[in-house]
Order: structure tokens, then sequence, then C-alpha cells
């Protein structure tokens, strides 16, 4: 893929040459048959999923539905038991050089190289991926400036907080401009400051025609973000495709999600009667 055309000034946007407008409507990535176990449990239960390119997908569900064993999967960090996954037309398991050149992934519980400063970190990422080094310095320049880490950037990894270590890994994601980037809960215990400029530089990446896939436990979030999402509970993909038909007649994408998952109406504290009002 190649490295021109990466540019975060002002009016321009990651990802231009990516991919392009006629990318819209085409499949980003293709799961069939898709099961993982562990043990006993059964994590993911055989799920087909179709994800258009170009477009803000949020994968949503509650705690423990298989977002994270999903995206594991689909990005080639977990082996599955059954199915297959194809990320831009090529098969994870069967060429996965070529889909880890296309695609940038934020995983949750994000481990990175804790030692090396934030410049340090991308500097080697970018030699990692095979980019030049003059244009890995350029691109990580301009990460470190609109992802407002310029600060910091000799500062070491270990020293960064929450939102900064979202937000270098955001970096190192996006060094290679990839087609598709896949977050696994990016927003998580991040600051409003850093939550609101990964978000403007996501929308940015999505706006040239790139692929963001997201998961999420928070409604209002995938809401104000995604075009497009699939709702996953006990392993399963309940519903998906455009977030208007998704929520249907709903009020919001958190009561038709509620509803999807069989929880709407369950009233928590029927059997709490004893709580409140400072008595034994």
């Amino acid at each position: 893929m190649s490295p021109v055309g990466f540019v975060l000034t002002e009016g321009d946007v990651v990802g231009a040459d990516a991919v392009g407008a006629d990318t819209v409507g085409t499949a980003a990535v293709r799961v069939r048959g898709l099961w993982k176990r562990f043990g006993q449990q059964v994590a993911v239960a055989g799920i087909d999923l179709e994800l258009p390119a170009g477009r803000f997908i949020g994968l949503v569900g509650p705690n423990g539905a298989g977002k994270t064993t999903t995206l594991s999967m689909v990005t080639g960090l977990l082996r599955p038991d059954q199915g297959t996954v194809e990320v831009v037309g090529h098969d994870v398991w069967r060429d996965p050089a070529e889909v880890k050149a296309r695609i940038g992934v934020l995983p949750e519980g994000l481990r990175l190289f804790e030692r090396l400063s934030g410049r340090e970190l991308l500097a080697y990422t970018g030699r990692l991926r095979g980019l030049p080094g003059a244009e890995v310095d350029k691109r990580a320049t301009q990460l470190l400036d609109v992802l407002d880490l310029a600060g910091a950037q000799h500062k070491l990894v270990v020293d960064y907080s929450t939102g900064m270590r979202k937000k270098i890994g955001l970096a190192t994601a996006l060094l290679h401009n990839p087609e598709v980037l896949f977050l696994d809960e990016p927003f998580e215990g991040v600051d409003p400051v850093s939550a609101q400029t990964i978000r403007g530089v996501l929308e940015r990446y999505t706006a040239s025609g790139a692929t963001v896939v997201f998961s999420s436990h928070v409604m209002e979030l995938v809401e104000s973000l995604c075009d497009w999402v699939a709702v996953m509970a006990a392993g399963r993909i309940r519903a998906h495709g455009p977030l208007a038909e998704v929520r249907g007649e709903a009020p919001s994408l958190q009561r038709a999600f509620l509803e999807l998952v069989g929880a709407h109406g369950r009233d928590a504290g029927s059997d709490l009667d004893w709580l409140g009002g400072g008595s034994r």
C-alpha cells in the first residue's frame, strides 16, 4: 500500500489513499460460521456477518457478549475453532501478512513498549511496517500534533495517562494508513478532552472512505458516531444493518438494544426493598 497521501493537516484526512468512494457498499469484512469455545463456555456461536466498507461501524453488546473474542478472531489475534474470516477480500488465516498490512488494531487491554517514548514507539512501529524513515518521521509528527501528544512525545509511555495511552495506541494503529481500523472499547477510561480528540480523528478518517469497526457497550456513543451497527448477545448476532434500520421505531438505540437482548422492562430493584433509608 502506498504511503503517499497520509496527511493530517487542516482540511485533509487520514486514509485518503487507502480506499475511495467506490468502496462504499462493498464488504470490508466477511465472517462465516465463526465459533469459539473456551472449555465448556461458548463465547461465539457460529456467527455470519458482513460489514460494509467505508462506514463507521459499531459492534455493540453487553459485557460478555463475545465482542472482544469476535474482534480478536477477525484481526488474527485469536484462532477460531470453526469458520472463516475475510478482510478486504483476503482470508485472515490463509493470507495473514496481506491482511495485517491492510488493518490497524487498537485492542482491549493495550500492551505497549513502555520503555520507549511516544515518538520512539511510532518510529519503531513504522519501521516494522516497512515505511521509509523520512515518511515515518513525517507521519509521526503529524499524528503527535493532531492527537495532542507533541508535548509528551519524548516522555516514556509508562508514564502516560490512560487517555494518552489510548491516543498513542491509536497513532500506532493509523501510522501505516490502513484500509480498516478495528478498535475495542477505544473510549473506555478516557477523559472527555482525549475522547473528543480521538473522535475527531476517527471522523476525519472515515470521511476519506476508510472503515472503522469499534466495539462498545455505550449505546449513546455508538448512536452519535456510527451509521451502521451489529448487536451481539450471548455469542450471537441479534441484529445488524444501518443504524436507523436497527433502531426501528424505538426512540433510541439504547431502547432498541434492550429489547433485542431481552433486558427491556427488567426491574433491577424489585428484590431490594431493604435497600436505602439507612436502616439495617
